[in-house]
């Protein structure tokens, strides 16, 4: 991994963790879904979802479903800014909800249980 891969990396993920410092899940769920990146390392193009390509950055947010209303708020969900913005939309409408097939087994992973415990999904 190159200097400037990391420093993209660590970039993304201290950007996601000040723009949801109040929503700690939004912090764990942009992990999962793309381990905090926004950007392919080997291509440089936004990040795609490896079993649904139209999953797109940090927080593989569906053109399918959500390109055209992001583009009608006048958000790019392919910069960093635009996907977490829109995803902060997302949470703010909709709770984890979007998220929600991720993170029952993500998330159960992820915390080794103790999340479904707590009753965070």
């Amino acid at each position: 991994m190159s200097t400037t891969t990391v420093k993209r990396k660590i970039n993304v993920e201290s950007q996601v963790k000040a723009y949801f410092s109040d929503a700690p899940i939004m912090q764990k769920i942009a992990y999962c879904e793309s381990r905090n990146r926004q950007f392919d390392k080997k291509t440089g193009s936004v990040l795609r979802g490896v079993v649904n390509a139209k999953d797109v950055g940090v927080f593989q947010i569906n053109e399918r479903y959500h390109l055209s209303d992001s583009k009608k708020m006048g958000i790019s969900i392919h910069t960093i800014d635009g996907n977490m913005e829109y995803a902060r939309h997302l949470y703010e409408s909709q709770g984890t909800q979007p998220w929600r097939h991720f993170l029952k087994v993500r998330l159960f992973v992820l915390c080794g249980g103790l999340c479904k415990k707590a009753g965070t999904f």
